[in-house]
């Protein structure tokens, strides 16, 4: 029987949420390929005093694109960080440093960059936090001067935050 990874959350404050995922486990049946199998992840529902933010480094998305076969590696680990982001149900996404591969990415990896995030941050829940820094002052250079995710011509409801 192939041997598969769970992950369980330990947090007793309130009962988990089963959310089905995909998972590889390890290949026992000698094919050569990994076998797909359903596992269940408990997610511990967020609590409003909680603030949840997965941190992600070193993406370098665009790596290796002229590669036949690593060409879309980085953007499927990209995709995977925005599911986990959204079965763990998390507030915000803090990436640090080295999004891009590149220093001037190409035009496909820019496209398919915002593909991903379009996908998974645009929707119409709410953002359960709020910024209390003088706006205007820290977001000078956005048209409306304030946070993306208050404006009110964008509906995001996963808001991603980088530095570099």
């Amino acid at each position: 029987m192939p041997r598969r990874r769970q992950a369980v959350s330990k947090t007793a404050a309130s009962p988990p949420t089963p959310v089905n995922n995909s998972t590889y486990d390890d290949d026992d049946d000698g094919n050569g390929t990994p076998n797909i199998s359903p596992v269940v992840t408990l997610v511990t529902p967020p609590d409003q005093d909680t603030l949840r933010i997965l941190i992600s480094t070193d993406q370098h998305l665009g790596y290796s694109e002229r590669d036949p076969i690593r060409g879309l590696d980085s953007f499927a680990v990209f995709e995977e960080i925005f599911r986990k982001a959204k079965t763990q149900k998390v507030d915000l996404i803090l990436f640090a440093g080295d999004l891009f591969h590149e220093n001037k990415p190409s035009r496909r990896t820019l496209h398919k960059t915002m593909e991903i995030m379009r996908r998974y941050c645009m929707g119409p829940d709410a953002v359960r936090f709020q910024i209390v820094s003088d706006q205007e002052l820290n977001f000078k250079r956005n048209i409306k001067k304030c946070v993306n995710y208050e404006d009110e011509f964008y509906s995001v409801d996963l808001p991603i935050f980088a530095i570099h």
